[in-house]
């Protein structure tokens, strides 16, 4: 018997398991032994997280690590790592410590020397990339911005970018995150917005900021959004100048 995670007297060891965003299908079969074989399982929500489980098999004990508790029970879980417990970390959908927790722990854990290893798996962004049409050969992921302080300016610095920007966003906050776009980045800028990726529903909306704000001000604003936004290539040039380019590029 050779599994990874069967070996006696072994270290401890920190494992970051990606799990589906909407599709269990998406679940790859290392992360479902990882996840029978492990001690111990962190999970964001382990409401949320719990049919999961389930539905794979998984009967680990589970425990909640989340953005309110990460400082406070990583201590602990740090000890659990020292005396050789294997240990998954995984967060309600997606990679953990994208835009979830998991760095905080991941950062502790290597100051402890023990390992760390995130296994490939879904995260949302990169399909909303790629879906979107915009260069992938050069991006900047923003996650979600600041809810309030500091999201004016991080708007005017990224109304510059000149790589693909890639944003996260809550329903009940994207007509107005469209609003403050068509503000600093102008109406005409291209955008992308994908929701309920890998899901039934999943739609993909693009067209200029305008365009595509004036599409959910009519259509249901639920899921979790992923937003696209094309990248400034000609900084001294006008946001209409910059989108008429892209368009002509493309043609």
């Amino acid at each position: 018997m050779n599994h990874e995670l069967s070996s006696m007297n072994q270290p401890g060891k920190l494992y970051l398991v990606p799990t589906p965003i909407g599709n269990l299908e998406d679940m790859t079969f290392r992360a479902v032994r990882i996840l029978k074989e492990a001690d111990l399982i962190l999970a964001e929500d382990t409401r949320t997280s719990a049919p999961m489980l389930k539905h794979f098999g998984v009967t680990a004990r589970v425990f909640a690590h989340h953005q309110h508790n990460e400082h406070q029970s990583s201590n602990e879980i740090i000890r659990f790592l020292n005396e050789g417990k294997q240990i998954a970390l995984i967060s309600d959908a997606g990679t953990p410590a994208i835009s979830d927790p998991g760095f905080y722990l991941v950062r502790e854990a290597l100051k402890h020397d023990i390992a760390v290893e995130c296994l490939p798996g879904p995260t949302a962004f990169v399909p909303a990339l790629v879906n979107s049409g915009f260069p992938t050969d050069k991006f900047c992921f923003e996650g979600f911005l600041p809810l309030k302080k500091g999201r004016q300016t991080r708007y005017k610095q990224l109304a510059e970018e000149d790589r693909t920007i890639i944003l996260y966003e809550s329903p009940h906050r994207l007509l107005k995150t469209l609003e403050e776009m068509a503000t600093y980045f102008g109406a005409d800028r291209l955008i992308s917005v994908s929701r309920e990726l890998t899901k039934m529903f999943e739609e993909t909306v693009r067209g200029t900021v305008a365009e595509v704000k004036t599409h959910f001000e009519t259509h249901p604003v639920k899921g979790e959004f992923v937003i696209c936004v094309m990248g400034n290539t000609s900084p001294k040039s006008s946001p209409k100048e910059r989108t008429s380019k892209y368009r002509d590029d493309e043609d």
